[in-house]
């Protein structure tokens, strides 16, 4: 088994096509953040893209910034906040869930995975903001899509084909999205002592209004403690996120209390708010150390409380909620993954995904991590899969198993 590290796109391209031409199978990582997600490994050589680095393109008045594959978001981000800009839909480091430091993922491991963060919502998540894509295809052929200015649609689709595809269709080796201005400072409400279905109903009232909530999320008791360094101690608590200019957030504070005039309200000012809320976005009150298999259910808010309280009945499960109820995050006590029963239960309160996200090496050996397909979705995937990659040789099995 060979370890290939290209520096280069052109290097990126030999490793491919001489892949292709032999056959051969290769495993595709940046900094392995996102490693432990998905069907174990099942190739003959890895290519690590962790020193195909560096920022290629920035121009803050046109809101455009190009990178190489490899390259740390968090490198990416101080760029970007040194001239008080960001990435709109705030990627998740999946780092602190695996045991691993935060900082290590890649801008590239971003579009594979379709990274989003609290803010999905309003912003939307990777595939929303990409707008070109440099790319090496199973078939040892370099190619391009999109372009570097927002206007340009040209292989629009293409791009964001990518979004999503764990490495399975092609090796991406630039990437370039639309960045966005900062908001200028953000604060967080947080209501306390609600359960679930309260809180559910909260979230849905506030997001709803004219405050222009930018992110709701809910932790039950016990977890609340575990982000923003303990601030918000044991109690439940919803959050809603305010993010602009301060003026304006103290008038859509006020509308917030008024439309929530009998809960406990308390408010965190902007430190305090961003490191909730990216504690919030990475998981951590799963961050545990251990392998207890974490789920990441996406399904309707409003159907999320209930689900939730079934799947107690039958295991015992910890959980909290993210956009508005939408993004459940599930870890399974007991140990099991319970993949056909969580499955189940999300078909039957309205349908959703279900991805696992972390579990023993045993566990991802024998449970399907990503959502099965529906036959028709499955042909299409497959024959996209076909026209990108046909001797199967990039992330074999990753998704599939």
């Amino acid at each position: 088994m060979a370890a290939f590290s290209p520096a280069t796109p052109e290097e990126v391209l030999s490793v491919v096509k001489w892949a292709a031409g032999e056959r051969a199978t290769l495993e595709i990582t940046g900094n392995g953040s996102k490693r432990g997600i998905g069907w174990l490994a099942q190739t003959e050589h890895t290519l690590e893209l962790s020193k195909l680095i560096g920022v290629t393109l920035y121009e803050p008045d046109e809101l455009v910034l190009s990178a190489r594959a490899g390259t740390p978001i968090a490198e990416i981000e101080k760029l970007l906040a040194d001239r008080n800009q960001r990435l709109d839909f705030e990627p998740m480091d999946y780092g602190p869930l695996h045991g691993a430091q935060r900082g290590r993922g890649t801008i590239g491991g971003a579009l594979a995975a379709n990274l989003s963060g609290p803010r999905r919502l309003k912003a939307g998540a990777a595939r929303d903001h990409i707008l070109g894509v440099s790319a090496v295809s199973g078939r040892g052929e370099a190619f391009k899509a999109g372009g570097r200015v927002v206007k340009n649609v040209t292989g629009y689709d293409v791009s964001k084909a990518m979004a999503g595809s764990w490495g399975t269709l092609a090796v991406c080796t630039d990437v370039t999205f639309k960045v966005l201005p900062a908001a200028q400072t953000e604060t967080t409400l947080a209501i306390r002592g609600l359960q679930d279905r309260e809180a559910a109903a909260a979230m849905a009232q506030a997001m709803g209004s004219s405050a222009e909530v930018s992110s709701a999320a809910h932790l039950p008791e016990r977890l609340a403690g575990a982000v923003g360094d303990g601030a918000l101690g044991p109690e439940p608590a919803t959050l809603l996120r305010l993010e602009g200019l301060p003026p304006s957030i103290e008038y859509r504070l006020e509308l917030l209390r008024k439309l929530l005039a009998t809960a406990d309200l308390q408010v965190f000012d902007e430190d305090r708010s961003s490191t909730i809320w990216r504690d919030v976005r990475d998981c951590i009150p799963f961050a545990d150390g251990t392998q207890t298999p974490v789920w990441r259910v996406s399904m309707r808010p409003s159907a999320a409380p209930a689900m939730t309280m079934e799947l107690r009945r039958t295991t015992p499960a910890s959980f909290f909620y993210d956009w508005q109820g939408g993004l459940i995050w599930l870890r399974m006590e007991g140990g099991e993954p319970e993949a056909e029963c969580l499955r189940t239960l999300v078909k039957r309160h309205g349908g959703g995904h279900a991805t696992l996200v972390r579990a023993s090496a045993e566990a991802r050996a024998t449970v399907l991590a990503f959502e099965p397909q529906a036959s028709a979705l499955r042909n299409l995937s497959d024959r996209v899969k076909a026209s990108f990659d046909p001797h199967n040789i990039l992330n074999p099995g990753r998704m599939a198993g």
